[in-house]
């Protein structure tokens, strides 16, 4: 695609994109944010270098994508802007989103997206990975994308359960209101995007329990099978952050990995999600 407002550098043929030529910190005019989602649909995941944003201008550039999603039941939030998460760790809140994941699949309705912005960003270490989960489908064999073709699976929450870092969490009480307001939720093994058309396989290992009417075993070793698809360096792109570096990505069509190589230094991201629709 031609870009006439923005500089568009992809990072590589697959997924991924550093966007120069934008202060996020300002208003944005109607035709530089159309190319700005533009450049998303076509890359997935794409990266801004030295911004500035404050949660108002954090919020004003999110809420552009869409509506934005209610305050996470579990992660800390700046107080002031609740829909702003702060995953913040340091020697004693280690990392625990050094896994591939999709963002909460667990809701009805998944984010169609993420604002992630680096508010303190250690000396080295603390890359994230993105993979492209149209990729992901495209390197399964035909017969497996015939054989997945209508199935389900089902996600959960449930995986908060173990989680040191977070007080909801760690109260059972708490704990069991959040699992009986976020059931499990069943959605479709392969995905097709709303927007682009094309169809990506929407499952991951951190909250994906298993496949509908299959057997136990047998589902466990079908999931692992699709999980190790998205371990393909072929399909991945790597960030190394700076401060005020700004990340958006596509939630329908990618799943992460936040490298926890910086423990035990400091690290603080604040994240907002937008809301989603229905995967089919």
């Amino acid at each position: 695609m031609k870009y006439d407002l923005i500089h568009v550098t992809p990072l590589n043929p697959v997924i991924g994109a550093e966007i120069h030529g934008v202060d996020l910190s300002k208003p944005l005019g109607d035709a530089t944010f159309k190319e700005i989602e533009a450049a998303l649909h076509e890359h997935l995941v794409i990266f801004f270098r030295d911004q500035d944003l404050n949660p108002d201008a954090h919020m004003a550039f999110a809420s552009q994508f869409g509506e934005l999603e209610p305050p996470h039941p579990f992660f800390p939030k700046i107080e002031s802007h609740p829909q702003i998460s702060v995953l913040e760790n340091d020697e004693e809140r280690p990392p625990e989103t050094n896994y591939w994941h999709t963002d909460v699949t667990w809701r009805d309705k998944p984010p169609m997206g993420s604002v992630l912005y680096g508010a303190d960003i250690p000396p080295s270490g603390g890359d994230t990975l993105w993979a492209n989960m149209y990729a992901a489908y495209d390197q399964l064999p035909d017969e497996l994308k015939e054989k997945l073709e209508g199935m389900r699976a089902v996600h959960s929450i449930e995986v908060f359960d173990v989680s040191q870092n977070y007080e909801n969490a760690k109260d059972k009480a708490a704990l069991s209101e959040i699992l009986k307001k976020y059931p499990p939720q069943s959605h479709p093994i392969i995905r097709t995007h709303p927007v682009t058309g094309r169809k990506a396989l929407f499952v991951n290992a951190t909250f994906t329990q298993h496949i509908e009417g299959m057997e136990p075993t047998e589902s466990d070793a079908l999931l692992q099978t699709l999980y190790d698809v998205v371990k393909l360096p072929e399909v991945q792109v790597r960030f190394s952050w700076t401060k005020g570096a700004v990340a958006v990505w596509d939630n329908r069509a990618t799943q992460h990995y936040a490298v926890a190589d910086y423990w035990p230094q400091y690290r603080r991201m604040h994240r907002i999600t937008i809301n989603g629709d229905k995967p089919v």
